[in-house]
Formats: structure tokens, sequence, C-alpha cells
């Protein structure tokens, strides 16, 4: 990193992070000291049991489909195959390779002090988001699932070789799976459960709580994480990580001295996190949907480990939790689709089923179980394997009565409205924005997306968010997927809304505001939606403001951006509209006809603007749709150009067929 990025980076942090920062620094000096001279204490150990078994698995209570799939995954598994991102893992069988790329090839340094790798140096080492994944472990909890299900040792057997090649390669803070608490936290919640679903077979005891290698990781692991933990402009999903896994290692596996403080510490940071993380309303303060699927399963898996070992998180935890997910079956879409808002990375806080199956709606089988269904929420498959398992046994402490009566179409707090229509039994759902731009000081995984909107009709993509594509090694990339002009919305004065100080780091934050909203039952005619935000004014730019009207009985969408108090004569303006993956553009002019599977649509541009469609290009990077973490695929984006004056006012008419 460079010195002005540091500089960026202090002014965003109080004097106390500052300070703890400073005592983080010094631990990890007195750490390396004791690294190189292997001069580390000993741990000491006092108890023995493993605590919190599930009652005996009845695989005819399974869902037959998801027990199949799974089943499946596991003996591709057992050859080898897994994906990281979509792509194949090189080494993944009985002698897995814990510290290669599998996007690059390129490979980590696993004997060095793991806070002297440059992981963020992707020409060095490769991709450290590829490199780390695997080592959360979720591919083993997978064959533990399969383990318990079938009964078949070959999974428990190849569980056993793998967690004893990563513990004897990754001794403590030695290589890149030392680095990050998240990555620490993560893991620990998959050895516990791999603990309870290995808990018939005969191995388990000597392989975990027998088992001085484990043991001494176990111990290192909750070191790290009670010495270290993410601090102030940076305690968002990897704290919540964080203390999920230290509150469920120290439940489940009471071995040490320290158990019970950092169980009591860890359900501390759990109950402020659960509340300090997520709205009133349910929905997650970073804005950035994946991450609210993340932080509800990490939340669950602290939960459910309270009540499975006796050490219940409270009436407030799990309140919040049943808010988070009733809010999930809110935002919804007709096809189980989240809104793709902010930044994702596919993270999984715990993984029993096979890879691809829907998390939204697996998240929902659970509260149903736990909570019971809403009238108003969407139709479920059967459950997945992940909600027949972590469920056995666990009862909800009463909850107050406070549950939506409706379906919600407004969250205030988090600046989510949806104007939906349903005509001839197809869906239009429509998402505006107009939230806090992200959450903490430095809105980490936020995108300069004010106003922004979304457009499905019967869960096709039609006005899309490009999505995220990369963390690390790719700079321009992460810009353009992070910027203004990647979104649905205007760009001012050839500069994003917000000010970005680095890759996961804003240092100016656009504010949005909302001005009316009307019709959001799905009674009346027309749904509108009005709201400005002011991220340009604080550099002699104007506000922008923007309507959004659906006009039920036409299945027509109005758009209507204005622009106000400029002191700038002439402002270059960009107004760009990002089509779905499936959408096919024809632009004549200020006209695009669009089609797509099951459909089509005409869009009438303002003409006060000059056209051009955008599809695959490089430089710089334009036209693009990122469907998944690490992947990218050319996509239609109509962008407007112009240099306008104050008052200008520019409407688009989007018509459904």
């Amino acid at each position: 990193m460079k010195l002005g990025w540091y500089w960026r980076r202090l002014r965003r942090m109080s004097p106390s992070e500052i300070a703890g920062r400073a005592r983080d620094a010094h631990l990890r000096r007195t750490w390396r000291r004791r690294w190189k001279s292997a001069r580390t204490p000993a741990v000491r150990r006092v108890g023995s049991t493993f605590v919190g078994t599930l009652p005996v698995l009845d695989p005819a209570d399974l869902p037959t489909l998801a027990r199949e799939k799974m089943t499946a995954a596991a003996n591709e598994l057992l050859d080898g195959h897994w994906l990281v991102f979509g792509r194949p893992h090189p080494r993944l069988g009985a002698e897995p390779d814990w510290f290669v790329d599998a996007s690059s090839g390129r490979a980590s340094p696993k004997d060095s002090y793991t806070f002297d790798i440059p992981h963020r140096d992707e020409s060095r080492i490769g991709n450290i988001k590829y490199i780390w994944e695997p080592s959360r472990h979720h591919h083993l909890t997978l064959l533990a699932a399969a383990y318990a299900v079938n009964g078949d040792e070959r999974y428990a057997h190849r569980i056993a070789e793998h967690l004893q090649s990563w513990w004897r390669e990754n001794p403590f803070l030695t290589g890149p799976h030392w680095l990050s608490g998240i990555e620490i936290g993560i893991r620990l919640i998959s050895w516990v459960w791999i603990r309870r679903l290995l808990h018939g077979w005969s191995g388990a005891a000597a392989l975990f709580e027998d088992n001085p290698q484990f043991v001494e990781q176990l111990y290192r692991h909750q070191q790290w994480l009670a010495a270290l933990p993410s601090r102030g402009s940076s305690a968002n999903n990897h704290l919540a990580a964080e203390a999920a896994g230290q509150f469920a290692a120290s439940s489940a596996f009471p071995l040490f001295e320290e158990s019970a403080s950092w169980r009591t510490r860890s359900a501390e940071e759990l109950r402020r996190e659960v509340t300090a993380q997520t709205f009133p309303s349910g929905l997650n303060r970073e804005l950035a949907t994946e991450y609210q699927g993340l932080v509800l399963e990490l939340l669950l898996v602290a939960a459910i480990e309270g009540e499975l070992t006796g050490h219940s998180l409270g009436v407030v935890v799990w309140e919040r939790i049943r808010a988070m997910t009733d809010a999930i079956a809110a935002i919804l879409d007709v096809a189980g689709k989240p809104p793709r808002q902010g930044d994702g990375d596919d993270a999984s806080g715990l993984l029993f089923d096979f890879p691809e199956y829907n998390r939204w709606l697996a998240l929902l089988s659970t509260g149903q179980v736990l909570f019971g269904r809403l009238h108003w929420w969407p139709a479920l498959p059967d459950a997945d394997l992940r909600t027949s398992i972590w469920t056995l046994g666990v009862s909800v402490p009463p909850l107050p009565q406070n549950r939506p009566a409706e379906r919600p179409n407004i969250f205030p707090d988090a600046g989510h409205v949806y104007l939906r229509s349903l005509a001839h039994g197809k869906e239009v759902w429509c998402r505006c924005d107009h939230g806090p731009h992200g959450f903490l000081s430095i809105a980490a995984h936020a995108h300069a997306d004010a106003l922004a909107i979304e457009l499905r009709v019967d869960g096709v993509d039609i006005l899309t968010d490009p999505g995220t594509y990369c963390y690390h090694g790719e700079p321009e990339w992460r810009r353009y997927f992070r910027s203004t002009l990647g979104h649905n919305t205007l760009e001012l004065l050839g500069q994003d809304q917000s000010v970005s100080g680095g890759p996961f780091l804003w240092i100016g934050h656009a504010q949005s505001k909302l001005l009316d909203v009307t019709g959001l039952e799905n009674r009346a005619p027309a749904a509108s939606w009005r709201a400005e935000h002011s991220g340009y004014v604080g550099r002699g730019g104007p506000e922008h403001r923007r309507t959004v009207t659906l006009d039920r009985g036409t299945n027509r969408l109005t758009v209507v951006d204005e622009i106000h108090h400029s002191r700038v004569k002439l402002i270059p303006a960009r107004l760009t509209f990002h089509l779905g993956p499936s959408v096919d553009c024809r632009l004549a002019d200020a006209v695009a006809k669009l089609s797509w599977p099951g459909g089509s649509g005409q869009i009438e541009l303002p003409e006060s603007l000059t056209w051009s469609l955008h599809r695959g290009e490089n430089d710089p990077p334009l036209g693009w749709f990122s469907e998944a973490f690490g992947r990218k695929s050319p996509a239609s984006t109509l962008v407007g150009m112009g240099n306008v004056s104050d008052g200008a006012e520019f409407v688009t008419r989007l018509q459904i067929d």
C-alpha cells in the first residue's frame, strides 16, 4: 500500500481505534519474536469432553433430492473434484495443497511468518481469496454431512486426512491462513460441526479432543481471535464471524482455562453486533446483500450452538435473527433471488448441501422451522439438509409477536423501496435505493450506487446491478464494478457520487434522502418513489433527484432524473442502464428495443443525451455482468452522455410488453 492510502485510512479511525491498532502491531512484533525463536508457551488443557451432540439422524426424515445431490457432490470430492469460485481446485484429493491459488496456479509461501506475507500482491502469491477459501473447510463439512446421512466411513477417513494435513502444514502464525480473523472464525465453525456430524464414527474423539495436534490448533485459533479482534471501522461481518467462531468453539470444546471467559466475551460481542450490524427492519447495515446472508448464517450458527450446549444467547439475538429472516422473505423476487446490492464474495457460514443450493430459500426453510412461516412468504421447496440437521432438538425461546402482518415494500432504515406488480401471472419487481452509503466510516463493501434501481420481470434481470467480480489484484476492474458508472444511476462531473480512498475505503459518502413514496400496496394503479442525494454538493456539483413510477395497468416504468442547485454552468453527465445478461438490445437513436426469454420491451431514452450501446469492453471496462465472485461475462449497457445545465430533467420510459 502507498503512503497516501495509510493517511486516508488513518483519518477514518477514531482515537481509540488507533490506540487499539497500535497495541495489535506491538503484539504482532512480540509474536514474531516468539515464532522466530520457537518459544511459544505450551497449551494448558483442563477439559476433555465435546459438548452438544445431535439426536440420531434418520435418513428417511431428510429431503430426498437434497440428500441425493449432497451425496453426489461428496462422491466427487472423494475423487478430488471441488470448485473454488467456479474454478477446479488442482489439488484437493488425498494429498491436498493448501497454498495454491486455483485461478492462477501461483502458490503462497507456506513457511513465512504470517504477517510478513504480502497477501494483497497477487503477482507474488496469487489471489488470496482463492487460497483462503478451501481452508474454511466447507468441503469437509459437506463430507461430514454425507457421513452422518449415509454412514459411509470413506467420507470420515478423507476428512481425517485433510484435517491432519492442514494441522501439520499450518502451525501457529506460519503461512497465509493465520492472516485474517474471519478465516479463523469460519474455520472454527467448520471444525465444531465436523466433529458433531462425525459423532457416530469410532475415530471422532481420536481425531479431535483426544488429539494433541487438534487441541493445539483449537487453542491457537481462539487465542488469535481473543487477541486480535476486528476493530472500529473494520468491525463489520468479519467481527461477526470472529465472535461466532469463538463462541461455537468455546461452547462445544470447553477444554481450556480460558474457555469460559472466551465464551462469555464472544457472547457479549454477538449480542452487541446483532443490533450494531443489523437495522431493526432486519436488513444488514453493510447494505451488501450477500453479507446479509453470511451474517444471518453466522448468527444462526452461534444461536443454535448456544441452545445445543446450554448457553443461550437470549431473546435479543433470536428476535433480530427472526427479523433478518422475515426481511429476506420480503426482498426476494418470484424466482427466489435477492437484490444484487454492494459487494459479494459468495461467502458461506456453514455448508452441508451441494454447493449450488439456493441459500436464500434455505435460510427461509430454517426460519420456517424455528419461527413459523408467515402467510406472505414465498412458497418454499423441500427443506435443505442444513435446515433438517442443525434445527434438530433446537427450541427457540419465546419471542415478542411483532412480525410484519403483510409483505413490507419499504425499509425506511435501510433505504430500500420495492415497486411490485403482478400482471398476467408475471411479476414486475423493482428495487429503488435511497439508503446510507454503507456501514461504519470506511463503508468497505459499499458501491457508489445512490438512487440506483434494479428491475426484474418474472425473475429475469432487465436493469441489473453488475455485481462485484473481484477484490484484490485487478484495481481497474475493482473500481469499475463499485463505481457510479457501474450502476443504474446518474454520474455527474465525471466522478463517482462517493469518494473512494482505496479498494475497501470510501472517504466521502453520498447522503441520500427519501422525499415521497406512494402506492406500494398492490391494489393501487401505480407505485411511485422519489428521493435525492447530495454526493456532488461538497464538490461544487448539484443535487441529483430521481422519481421512479411503476404503472401497474400498463407495465410501464418511468424514471425522471433532475439536476438542482448547481454552481457549475455546464455539467458533464452520464446516465447508465445496465441490462441483464439474457437481455438482447437493439439501439436506434434514443430508442432501445429489448428482448429476453419469455418477454420483450422498449426503452424510450432522453433525447437530450447522446446514447451508445456497449458490451464486453476492456479499455476502459464497460458492459459486464458478474454472476458470481471471480467471474464476469459481457452484457449490454446503455450510456447517455451530454453537458447539461442546472434544472435539467431526463425522462426514461421502459415499456414491458
